[in-house]
């Protein structure tokens, strides 16, 4: 029971206290679960993000519930995802309450203006992060750099990208291991 509540609470505060959706997540994530926690590591949380967004619903509520089945199974993955989405729904509830009241003052759009900015810098921090485990040779920086400019100059679902990246990394494994054969 103990852990199902170190779950809940983990990421009801993940969720609680990010800004910006699931990419914004990334750092928190990061940190709590892969660095503080150990319930997966950076590979394993690339691969879930990676996942969630192939999959439908919100990347930060599809990680969630991965990391949680990996850690206590099916229970685990809806107490995690329970925990993730609870703080949104108060908040969201709150702030739908009184929002038309405040949106248009000065320190309103401020603080939001400034909230961007800070999420940006996050989810920086946390590309080069796992930038520097998740390219690993010459063929993961090629595939790092076609699915970069191709995101940059094509309007293309991001889905696209990842079936893309992960049939180029089997297509490298395959022929790699061909030329391993070969020599």
């Amino acid at each position: 029971m103990k852990e199902l509540l170190d779950l809940f609470l983990t990421f009801a505060r993940i969720g609680g206290l990010t800004f910006g959706g699931g990419y914004a997540m990334l750092p928190m994530l990061q940190q709590e679960v892969v660095e503080k926690r150990k319930w997966a590591t950076n590979d394993e949380l690339m691969d879930y993000y990676a996942i969630g967004q192939c999959t439908p619903g919100i990347i930060a509520v599809n990680t969630a519930t991965f990391i949680g089945n990996k850690t206590r199974g099916i229970i685990g993955g809806v107490v995690a995802t329970l925990g993730v989405v609870f703080p949104s729904l108060v908040i969201i509830t709150i702030i739908a309450a009184f929002i038309s009241n405040f949106a248009d003052l000065a320190v309103v759009k401020n603080a939001f203006a400034g909230i961007r900015i800070c999420v940006f810098v996050l989810i920086l921090n946390a590309v080069v992060k796992l930038g520097k485990t998740s390219i690993k040779d010459a063929v993961t920086m090629g595939i790092f750099l076609l699915v970069m400019v191709g995101s940059l100059f094509l309007d293309v679902s991001p889905i696209i990208f990842v079936l893309l990246a992960a049939a180029a990394g089997i297509a490298a494994q395959i022929l790699f291991k061909k030329g391993e054969k070969a020599a």
